[in-house]
């Protein structure tokens, strides 16, 4: 059975978005070259990035046109893998989803993802995208959350976790970056 994970970045307040532009504008002064290749290790098992619309526009116009010239090792091999690989956008407002390879779900979250774990396949990850992970926590659908937790404070935006929501988690892995980012996985119990 596969698993689904949310990936998200994280202030040390507990916001994954700021609310301004893509909303982790916020992860710049942590993610060092350190953080970006550990992040590798953190996406080795994922073969399905899921993304909420807002998250799926930033991420496809960025990465759509990568890489260049100017990419690093790094983000080379992650433009690679991401252009090549299955994607899902989820969205009820979304006319198309233009992105190679990527399918668009509108709703029956619980009916269509409870499918994808059914099948064989390496892990289903939704990146960022809050609302969405807010929408698959009220579902019960989330069996992990891998977040790297920044050292910044912003005092307001959305949270990772919504008010009421009552979790028991089990600290699977966690490793801390000379930047002063800090990964933590997490299987909820």
């Amino acid at each position: 059975m596969r698993k689904i994970v949310a990936f998200d970045h994280m202030t040390l307040d507990g916001y994954v978005s700021s609310g301004k532009g893509m909303g982790f504008e916020w992860t710049n002064r942590a993610y060092d070259e350190e953080l970006s290749a550990y992040a590798q290790h953190i996406q080795e098992d994922i073969d399905l990035p899921v993304y909420g619309r807002e998250t799926y526009l930033g991420m496809s116009g960025y990465w759509s046109t990568q890489p260049t010239a100017d990419s690093t090792p790094t983000e080379r091999a992650h433009a690679e893998w991401v252009n090549a690989v299955d994607k899902i956008v989820v969205s009820t407002t979304l006319g198309s989803a233009d992105w190679n390879n990527t399918r668009l779900v509108r709703g029956n979250l619980a009916e269509e993802f409870g499918r994808l774990k059914e099948q064989q396949g390496g892990t289903i990850a939704i990146y960022a995208s809050p609302k969405l992970v807010h929408s698959f926590l009220d579902l019960g659908l989330i069996d992990e959350f891998r977040i790297v937790v920044h050292p910044v404070v912003i005092g307001g935006g959305t949270p990772l976790f919504p008010a009421g929501t009552d979790l028991a988690l089990t600290l699977e892995e966690s490793r801390s970056f000379a930047a002063g980012a800090t990964y933590l996985r997490y299987g909820v119990a």
